[in-house]
Parts: structure tokens; sequence; C-alpha cells
């Protein structure tokens, strides 16, 4: 994952890069913001609702509570924005209610975090263009990895779900199948979804799943190079970690030891 995010552009002079599991400072925050919030709130969550659905309603508590340790991953810096996608709003507004109740509780202490959502607010799976693409999805058809093979990324794009009609339109209501082409397609190009659509003039859907293939092969193949060179060097991804712990624990500490005093636990 770090080798990944590295590779994608992400630079750890500019960015703090750590591994949560090393600032134990987002635990214990999580434990008090958990104290806080009320058992129906979480059991509201669309996604709690939808995963425990799929586990045929055997979800577990860590489930139930991870959009609250999400909270305290962004409260515990006071950060005041937050890039998400779409299907995130929802939890980026229990962050806010936590923040807004804190606040009101101890004293103005938290900013109130606001959603940044790109053109690209979600992307839809391959195969069923009403779900998001996710990497836990057991159709392994679904999803298209940074580190799929270009013969791997032909393959899912020829596989995904379009409908009977061979135009290229962008019409997410009534043809999401080649409507989640689109975006994709615009995604990584960069080009507006007008532009990509007048691109498609003329080409059936089924020539059209290879054109946009070809594009998100074009766009991974400087990732995927970097992303093999950084393999090689795990010392470098190891202490571009290490670097990042300190530097986010140096940040986390005081925050959370005042929240203790806050709440009376100092």
């Amino acid at each position: 994952m770090t080798a990944a995010l590295l590779a994608c552009g992400i630079n750890p002079e500019k960015s703090t890069l750590f591994q949560q599991s090393q600032v134990p400072e987002h635990t214990q925050l999580s434990w008090i913001l958990t104290c806080m919030v009320r058992l129906p709130r979480l059991q509201h969550l669309h996604q709690w609702k939808a995963k425990t659905a799929r586990q045929k309603h055997d979800g577990t508590v860590g489930l139930l509570t991870y959009p609250v340790l999400q909270a305290a991953d962004i409260l515990l810096y006071k950060s005041t924005h937050v890039p998400v996608g779409e299907d995130q709003v929802q939890h980026m507004e229990l962050v806010q209610d936590l923040a807004r109740g804190f606040n009101k509780k101890y004293g103005e202490f938290f900013p109130e975090p606001k959603s940044i959502l790109t053109s690209m607010k979600k992307v839809k799976s391959l195969r069923d263009p009403s779900a998001k693409m996710s990497k836990s999805d057991p159709d392994k058809l679904a999803t298209v990895r940074i580190t799929d093979s270009p013969e791997e990324i032909v393959q899912k794009f020829r596989k995904a779900v379009t409908d009977f009609t061979s135009e290229v339109t962008y019409d997410p209501a009534s043809r999401p199948g080649v409507s989640n082409l689109v975006a994709i397609h615009s995604a990584v190009s960069g080009l507006p979804v007008e532009e990509v659509v007048r691109q498609g003039a003329g080409i059936d859907t089924a020539r059209y799943k290879l054109l946009v293939a070809d594009a998100v092969i074009e766009k991974f193949a400087p990732i995927k190079s970097e992303l093999e060179k950084l393999k090689l060097d795990k010392d470098h991804v190891e202490k571009v970690l290490q670097a990042g712990s300190a530097k986010a624990k140096e940040l986390a500490y005081p925050v959370c030891q005042e929240v203790k005093k806050l709440v009376g636990l100092l």
C-alpha cells in the first residue's frame, strides 16, 4: 500500500505518510468519541446496512464503530478539509456531528471538517454499476487494480456490464454501465465528459470498452513502473513510514492529551 501511494505521486516531503497502528492516539481518541455517539446513529449509516446485509446481518462491532475510528483519524489532526469519495460523505457528516458535540460539551476545540469531492465522486463496479468499485468485491472482474497486467485490464473492460444500445452516451440514470465507462475514461484522460463522448461518436460499446481499457493502461503504466522500483527498495519505503510515524506522533500526542484533560481522564 505504501509503495502504491508513493508510486501514485504522494510526496513524503509534503505529506505525512504513516501506519495508523504506529500512532496509538488514533484508537485512544476513537474510544472517547465512541462514548459520545449513540448506537442507532451508527446503525443507520448506509455502509453498515449494506455490508451487514451482504454478511446476512452478521456484522461485527469493529465494522459498526469503524466510522468513529475514521472520525478520530480526521479530528486528531484538527483537519479542516478531507478529500473523500461520494460514499464517504455520510461518514463525514458523522465526523462533523462528533466535532460539534464535543465542542458543545467541552468548549471549542475541533474544527468541523468539510468534504472535498473531485469530479469523479465515485468509481462504479464494472460488473454492477449500481455499486461502487471495491477491492473487497468477490467478483474479480468488477475491480481494476493498479497492479493488473494490460491483459487483465482489457479482459475486465471487455466483461464490463453495459446494455443493448451500442451508442456511447452519458446518462447515469438510464445507462449506468456505459456512463461508468465514460466517467472512468474522463478521469484517466483528464478530458471533460462531453469531449470523451464526442470521441466515442460512431464507436459501438464493444470497441469503446477497448478504448477505455487502453486509456487506463496508459495512465497506470508509469505508476506500475515506479511501483516495481519501490518494491525493490524496501528500505526506502520503511524509512518513509518511520519518518511519517514520528511526525504524526508529534502532532497527535498533544491533541490527544488535551482531549483527555478536557474529558477528565488526566
